[in-house]
């Protein structure tokens, strides 16, 4: 009787533990059939199975344990999925691996994540930043390696604010982990203001030796309006490289969109503008399309359209994943089209 009564104990007691942890599996799997046009100078085009049309395509596991008092631990693992061929390059945590701590004071990450500068002014992209129709201000302007975009950093600590009246925000410091020099040191973050139908923030990120000689900052501000039959979102961003030596090269980008619940889903448009000052005042001319029907809480169709026009040197692309394409050529024109399934669990 008193060996019943002891395990009786501790079953309860471990239930209680158990109770304050808990682990969560999540993801998305969003794939389609894609066409782009112009995929390259040649005039050929580009056709077939893509990922992450709608949202980025992912899978993850996040958890948190009650620590008393207000306290907690996190963590949090996530990498990107590509449906098409099951990631024949194999799968990591690249989009997110972190460890935290929060509480009334807010949160502070350790690991590799989003850029605090990136993560909310991205939000107010009607296209997620994914897919042929998404704002391409966060571009990798010049082809330099590693996380030059400033979309995430590695070896970074991070803090997030809680909301404070509507106030919030974010820091952050990528170390560059050299003996000497600081090749990927990343410092940023953001200033926001969220309340009822109006939401606007500012973010800046410096991320040092992107190339040889070259350093990389961007200034963004982003801000939506909700006005319940329509939401109106913008963007505007410079992003200036300072090259030891020689003229800075700096590229203006500008969004303007809008969204609109249509039955069972949204439609959505969105222009943009990249003013590339560094390739002969290059000017591109981005104007897209979507519609997204919901089959349910968790399973999604969707189309996409976008039509890119580039002038004088310039020679973006669309984006999209495995339909990436290497600009019509100088000067000329692309179009693309999407038709997808999204998935969450």
């Amino acid at each position: 009787m008193k060996k019943s009564l002891i395990a009786l104990a501790v079953l309860a007691s471990s239930g209680a533990a158990m109770a304050q942890s808990s682990v969560t599996l999540f993801g998305i799997v969003d794939t389609g059939i894609g066409y782009v046009n112009k995929a390259n100078a040649a005039g050929d085009s580009k056709y077939g199975l893509y990922t992450s049309g709608n949202y980025t395509s992912r899978i993850g596991f996040r958890g948190v344990e009650d620590l008393g008092g207000g306290l907690k631990a996190g963590f949090w693992l996530e990498g990107e999925l590509f449906a098409d061929d099951g990631n024949a390059a194999g799968f990591n945590f690249r989009r997110r691996s972190t460890v935290s701590l929060s509480g009334g004071f807010g949160e502070v990450r350790l690991g590799r994540d989003l850029t605090p500068g990136y993560t909310k002014t991205s939000s107010y992209d009607l296209f997620n930043q994914t897919g042929i129709g998404q704002f391409g201000g966060w571009s990798n302007w010049y082809g330099t390696a590693g996380d030059a975009n400033g979309i995430r950093s590695s070896n970074m600590i991070s803090y997030y604010t809680p909301n404070m009246g509507g106030f919030n925000g974010a820091i952050g410091y990528g170390f560059d982990e050299q003996t000497s020099g600081h090749a990927g040191r990343y410092m940023g973050g953001y200033v926001a203001y969220d309340n009822g139908p109006l939401s606007v923030a500012v973010s800046y990120d410096d991320r040092d030796t992107v190339a040889a000689n070259r350093d990389r900052n961007a200034l963004t501000i982003g801000a939506s309006y909700n006005l319940n039959v329509v939401k109106l979102n913008g963007i505007v961003q410079q992003t200036r490289d300072k090259i030891d030596g020689a003229p800075n090269q700096k590229v203006n980008a500008y969004m303007l969109g809008a969204s609109a619940p249509v039955g069972a889903g949204e439609v959505k448009i969105q222009y943009a503008l990249y003013d590339q000052k560094a390739f002969d005042d290059g000017k591109a001319h981005q104007l897209s399309l979507g519609y997204v029907y919901n089959l349910s809480k968790r399973t999604a169709v969707y189309g996409n359209v976008s039509y890119l026009k580039n002038k004088d040197g310039s020679n973006l692309g669309l984006a999209s994943k495995n339909l990436n394409t290497e600009g019509p050529g100088a000067g000329k024109a692309q179009t693309g089209v999407q038709v997808g399934v999204r998935h969450s669990f």
